[in-house]
């Protein structure tokens, strides 16, 4: 049985996420993002983030990292938001983001679970 849970490739997803939940850990983020609407404190709006290129809301001013991540390629899948929720700076190094990054994965797929539900 283990050699079988083993063979299986671990992706991260937020299939399992609670919106609930999430938007209860959204407000650590809430000091610098907003889930709905446009406006920005010192983070870009995450309302429509999942499928969106790194980068490119437009009128927000992106660290360079940021804005280089998105040219080659970045969109903010799910997988790819987990992995940027627990290391910033590993996922996207030079970013601007003032977040260590949470340590449970159960809490990254509650926040994506929140963001998802604002598109």
């Amino acid at each position: 049985m283990l050699a079988t849970l083993l063979a299986v490739p671990f992706t991260a997803c937020a299939e399992d996420g609670d919106a609930k939940r999430g938007a209860a850990t959204f407000k650590a983020c809430s000091n610098c993002h907003v889930a709905v609407g446009d406006r920005t404190v010192f983070g870009p709006s995450l309302q429509g983030v999942v499928g969106r290129r790194a980068g490119s809301l437009p009128g927000f001013r992106y660290s360079e990292a940021m804005k280089a991540a998105g040219d080659q390629g970045l969109v903010w899948t799910e997988a790819d938001l987990s992995a940027f929720l627990s290391n910033p700076k590993r996922k996207v190094p030079g970013t601007s983001m003032r977040f260590w990054g949470f340590w449970s994965q159960s809490s990254i797929d509650d926040v994506i679970a929140y963001l998802k539900a604002n598109p």
